[in-house]
């Protein structure tokens, strides 16, 4: 008979079995391809904290980690979003992880802000496919799903330089969790928007051979957001567009307008009242009406 009292074991919610690290390395792991190396841990602080150490050569010339390098974790303590805000979830209810890339000479260092816009319009793409489940992005990098009716965040993504030549590409969703387990209660997940598949070891798969694809045209444009027709496809997708929003900008200001494009540099264009249109690169974005 089993304790009641023992600790917790990694079977002890069925539901949510741990990802298979084998399994995974061999769908993913290919010559030429993308991926070199993918790492399981039971958990740690934060993904992209350690990835970056990775990255970053040694004191005594040893090179850095290579680009396609992937680090999962099972369960986060310390995850990081945008603006350094904290957040976590119940072990084994999501995927969080984080990517390794290294563009190379041909993709100009500015284009390198496009990498989050990219990842997000990869991870949709591969979700839709996956889980079979809508999703929208909320500039620049919330990942949205609609949850009785209403839009929620059931997932982020946060790049940080990793030295001259890297950056980390850091990843979360929220699979399986339930309304109770929901940090805020703007939050959703896939299992709350009806997804017909909640098995992290496809879904990974299919969001990594998505973000794959998506890379590779991006750096073989040399970061080109046009020709390698991101920007067309993040436009698509981004649900910021058209509505009124307000901008949150660094300093204290605010700004409040119709969010009306998104530029080459992947900033989001607001409109204003008077006719003026302001480029923002960084703040937080309010949807303040949904699109009529």
């Amino acid at each position: 008979m089993t304790d009641p009292h023992a600790p917790e074991s990694r079977w002890s919610d069925l539901e949510r079995p741990p990802l298979n690290e084998r399994a995974l390395r061999r769908g993913l792991i290919r010559p030429g391809g993308l991926w070199s190396s993918l790492d399981v841990v039971a958990a740690t602080g934060s993904t992209n904290s350690d990835l970056a150490a990775r990255a970053r050569a040694g004191a005594d010339g040893t090179p850095g980690a290579p680009e396609g390098t992937v680090l999962i974790a099972e369960e986060q303590t310390a995850g990081r979003g945008r603006l350094d805000r904290r957040w976590s979830a119940p072990a084994r209810s999501g995927l969080f992880f984080s990517v390794l890339l290294r563009p190379g000479p041909g993709v100009p260092v500015h284009r390198y802000g496009w990498l989050p816009l990219l990842t997000g319009v990869a991870v949709a793409t591969g979700l839709a496919r996956a889980a079979g489940v809508d999703t929208a992005l909320k500039w620049p990098n919330d990942l949205l799903v609609t949850v009785d009716g209403e839009e929620r965040k059931a997932g982020g993504i946060l790049a940080e330089r990793a030295g001259d030549d890297a950056v980390v590409v850091g990843v979360g969703i929220n699979v399986s969790l339930h309304a109770a387990e929901l940090p805020v209660p703007a939050a959703g997940s896939l299992a709350l928007a009806n997804a017909v598949s909640l098995d992290r070891d496809t879904l990974l798969r299919g969001v990594l051979r998505s973000l794959e694809r998506w890379y590779g045209e991006w750096r073989e444009a040399d970061g080109d957001p046009v020709v390698s027709r991101l920007q067309e496809a993040y436009a698509a997708g981004c649900a910021t567009l058209g509505r009124t929003v307000r901008a949150v900008l660094p300093g204290d200001r605010e700004l409040v307008g119709e969010a009306v494009a998104v530029d080459g540099d992947g900033r989001l264009v607001v409109a204003t009242e008077d006719g003026a249109r302001h480029p923002v690169g960084a703040g937080d974005i309010v949807h303040l009406r949904p699109v009529v």
